[in-house]
Parts: C-alpha cells; sequence; structure tokens
C-alpha cells in the first residue's frame, strides 16, 4: 500500500501541462441542469412521466455520443419493492453507457443517480443539486471521454430510485455485465451544484489513501476547495460511507470517490431549484471532477 501511495504521488510529474483546463461545455451543462430539474420533469420520481422524459433525454444524449451499452437500449430495467410505501415498483431503470478503454478492459464507473421526490400532494421538489447536478455532470463527462478515449473502460451509468434506498446501485451491482473485479474504481455525484464556502468534498480516501496523494494535487490551488473526510468509520451521521450509491460498490470492496457538498438549506425542500444553485461554482466542481478522473484513469494503469 505505501509503494502504491509513493506512485500514485509522482504521476504527475508524467502527465502534460495540458491536463487542465476548460474541457467541458458549459452552456450544455447548465442548460442539462435545468432541464432536468424544471416542472416540466415533476421531481423525476420513479416510473414518474418525469422519470420516464429523463430517461429518454439521458439515453438520447448517450446515443449521440455514439457510446455503446451493456443492456438493450441503454437501459437496465429493474424491479424494487419500497418499504415505506408498501408498494411494487415495477421496471424502473438505470441508464447505462460505456467507452472502451486503449489500453486496459479494467473499468471505472461514473455514476449518478437521476431520481428525486417528485411530487407531494401540491409540492413538487424539482431536485435541482440533489441529483440533476450529478446527473448532468456525468454527461459532460462522458463527452469529454468520448473525444478522448480513455486508458481504462469507462461506465456512465444515470441510476434510479437513489432516494427509495440506493435501489438501482443495488441492481447495477446485482446484475453487473462485467466480473466485478474488473473495477478499478467507481466515481460517485451527488450535490455538487452549490456551496456557500465554496467547498466540495471527496470522500472514500480513509478506506483508499494511495487515491489521496494524485487527487490532492490535481485539486491543489484549484476552484472550488475540494476537502477530504466524512469516511473515518464511528463518526455516526458524519460518516457519508454509505450516503449514497457508491456504498453497493464498497460493499464489494471496490475503490470509490463521492464527490458532494455539505447539506444545505434546501436539501429535500421544494426550494432545490435551478435558480438556487451557483452556476461557477458548479462549472469549476465538474471541471475539478473531470481533471481528476483523467488523473486516475492515467495513475491507475501505471500502477
Amino acid at each position: 500500500m505505501k509503494n502504491n501511495i509513493k506512485f500514485l504521488a509522482t504521476i504527475l510529474i508524467m502527465v502534460p501541462i495540458t491536463l487542465f483546463g476548460q474541457k467541458i461545455n458549459k452552456g450544455q451543462l447548465l442548460q442539462d441542469i435545468q432541464y432536468l430539474s424544471s416542472e416540466e420533469l415533476e421531481g423525476r420520481k420513479p416510473l414518474s412521466e418525469g422519470s420516464l422524459k429523463s430517461r429518454s433525454f439521458i439515453k438520447e444524449r448517450f446515443e449521440s455520443l455514439e457510446m455503446s451499452s451493456q443492456y438493450p437500449d441503454f437501459t437496465q430495467y429493474f424491479d424494487f419493492q419500497n418499504q415505506r410505501e408498501g408498494k411494487k415498483y415495477e421496471k424502473a431503470a438505470n441508464i447505462v453507457g460505456f467507452i472502451p478503454g486503449s489500453e486496459s478492459d479494467k473499468l471505472i464507473v461514473v455514476m449518478a443517480h437521476y431520481d428525486h421526490l417528485g411530487r407531494r400532494g401540491d409540492n413538487v421538489f424539482l431536485g435541482a443539486d440533489d441529483n440533476a447536478s450529478g446527473t448532468a455532470a456525468v454527461m459532460a463527462i462522458a463527452a469529454y471521454f468520448s473525444e478522448n478515449r480513455p486508458l481504462h473502460s469507462m461506465m456512465f451509468v444515470a441510476l434510479d430510485a437513489e432516494e427509495m434506498g440506493l435501489q438501482g446501485a443495488k441492481a447495477l451491482v446485482d446484475d453487473f455485465p462485467f466480473s466485478m473485479e474488473q473495477v478499478v474504481l467507481n466515481i460517485n455525484m451527488d450535490m455538487i451544484s452549490r456551496n456557500e464556502d465554496n467547498e466540495i468534498y471527496a470522500v472514500g480516501t480513509y478506506h483508499n489513501p494511495y487515491l489521496k496523494p494524485l487527487i490532492s494535487e490535481v485539486s491543489k490551488g484549484r476552484n472550488p476547495i475540494l476537502l477530504f473526510g466524512h469516511d473515518e468509520p464511528g463518526s455516526g451521521r458524519n460518516d457519508w460511507t454509505r450516503a449514497s450509491d457508491h456504498a453497493h460498490f464498497h460493499d464489494k470492496g471496490i475503490p470509490f470517490i463521492y464527490f458532494g457538498v455539505e447539506d444545505h438549506e434546501d436539501y429535500h425542500k421544494t426550494t432545490d431549484t435551478f435558480e438556487n444553485i451557483q452556476p461557477e461554482f458548479y462549472t469549476n466542481t465538474v471541471e475539478l471532477i473531470l481533471d481528476i478522473i483523467i488523473a486516475l484513469d492515467i495513475g491507475l494503469i501505471k500502477m
């Protein structure tokens, strides 16, 4: 492990200066989060009309990027029982795209959940930060790698039913189209578009310390400020190890990095709207996450 840490810490010496800089279409990114959190989609509750529209939107983008998929029409269907509602949901759907690596068939899985709370009585929970932000980021990062082939194979996943108990991630892991031993890293993004302190967390290096030096190097001097933590066992609600979809990959022993912000005043409220995101923070965050993924793609291939 110590050798891994030292090795990854020196990788950036070999990475071209051009690694960093604008690589995403900021206008497209903001248009995507605005549409995904629009009133038309009514908060994207699983199996709702808004959810079906979200699926089509993401599938069409993956198709336009000329990605392939291990699932017909980019769609992994699954059923689950919602214990809180006492209701069975049939044909919920993860949307899955794939880009083969140029040097390895090992996998990096990049994902975010696209569902939210939807309509509850007269209230509509649009879920801009939670998690239209992560979903739009998945599409932006996929767009980059569709034009700049990664070294590792990469799977891009928009997950359903996170808000109902991480059901989409569970379905993906239970019906994964490759051996789980091929997955070298899971990247999860959940709530990344706003923070009053200009901070974003990279969670998971407590469990996977060899990843920390490279992530630290990439994020040095960048906006937003990248922090580590929220992953130490025994810290109660401050431990985010099981807070989102990456939990099911962690349970399989797969290294993960979860990018997210601290909860804000609009978390799970009707006020989590596009108007309340911070566009500059959001676009800077997605560019930072992309640069970290690029560096990890290079670093892990050399281990």
